[in-house]
């Protein structure tokens, strides 16, 4: 089941083969690396752990995590407890899967429409492009969505938004070029109370984490929301792409502590053989990976569910 602000709602039974596919190249990476370093059933030794950092640092999964799936190799292999390299990869998945799982939290739930999902981010992430695919799928729920043109600042942001409502048959709302996007958010919001609109997405205009001002900004556009529909931004997604890896942890810090953020998005994961760099952004930000994005398609944006996930990084 695939959670939503409004419930649950049934899993597409191609998800998986469609996870796995994206993450091709953090799986070959990750996967043939463990299977080389003991290949030949080699004894655990200084050298092994020395290819398995490698591997696992070359996957992003991040120093932390590392150090201390070596030290459990470590302690196990003294131990005479590991035997082949199946007890190892069910070693690495396992303690993988406690990192993302201890970040896990449910998504609020939205007793009356409309749901308001802000996104935010840098630019060039894939922010907008994320807004059309969220469209999308909240239209494969069953939902109407209506998007709202809050990035004025960006030369032809709203023409960009404007072009996805179009492949997605959704409507945008927007002012001019260069208008208050609270004022933008408060027309949305109105608009879909009155239409009885069940998902807002806001676009917000992509904007270095340094740029105190347009970081205050987004504090002011999520008091305006909150004003029109209690609770509002139910959601606050930041997009990150996955090819920058650990680049992007300092992104999400600053974005949390003026926006607010309570999911990542992580795009671009079928172009990057770093795909672990998931495992540091949910252990040091404690912010759950809400979706990932694995390719151009309207529908290559998937619900990310840590099981799932490590299932298909070591399929």
């Amino acid at each position: 089941m695939i959670q939503t602000l409004f419930g649950s709602v049934e899993q597409e039974p191609t998800l998986l083969e469609k996870l796995k596919a994206g993450i091709e190249k953090t799986r070959t990476g990750l996967v043939r690396g463990i299977e080389d370093a003991v290949a030949g059933g080699r004894r655990i030794d200084a050298d092994v752990l020395e290819e398995l950092e490698y591997t696992l640092l070359s996957a992003d999964i991040g120093v932390a995590t590392t150090n201390e799936i070596l030290n459990l190799i470590r302690d196990r292999a003294e131990r005479h407890q590991l035997s082949d390299s199946s007890e190892l990869r069910g070693l690495i998945k396992t303690h993988l899967l406690e990192v993302l799982q201890a970040a896990e939290r449910p998504m609020p739930r939205v007793a009356e429409a409309p749901a308001v999902v802000m996104v935010v981010g840098v630019n060039g992430a894939g922010k907008t492009t994320t807004i059309g695919k969220l469209a999308h799928r909240y239209q494969s729920e069953g939902r109407s969505v209506l998007l709202c043109a809050a990035d004025t600042f960006r030369a032809a942001a709203i023409e960009q938004l404007e072009v996805w409502g179009q492949r997605t048959r959704t409507e945008v709302i927007r002012q001019k070029p260069g208008a208050d996007p609270s004022a933008v958010i408060f027309d949305s919001l109105q608009a879909a109370r009155a239409r009885k609109i069940d998902y807002v997405v806001i676009d917000t205009a992509g904007r270095l984490q340094t740029k105190d001002n347009l970081m205050a900004e987004l504090a002011k556009m999520k008091r305006t929301a909150s004003r029109v529909v209690e609770g509002a931004p139910h959601e606050v997604l930041l997009v990150l792409d996955g090819t920058t890896g650990q680049n992007g942890l300092e992104q999400a810090r600053k974005f949390t502590e003026t926006a607010g953020v309570t999911g990542i998005v992580l795009t671009k994961l079928d172009g990057t053989a770093k795909g672990g760099v998931v495992v540091p952004i949910v252990r040091e930000l404690g912010l759950p990976i809400r979706y990932v994005g694995v390719g151009e398609q309207l529908d290559d944006l998937l619900p990310f569910e840590p099981e799932r996930f490590i299932e298909s990084l070591f399929a």
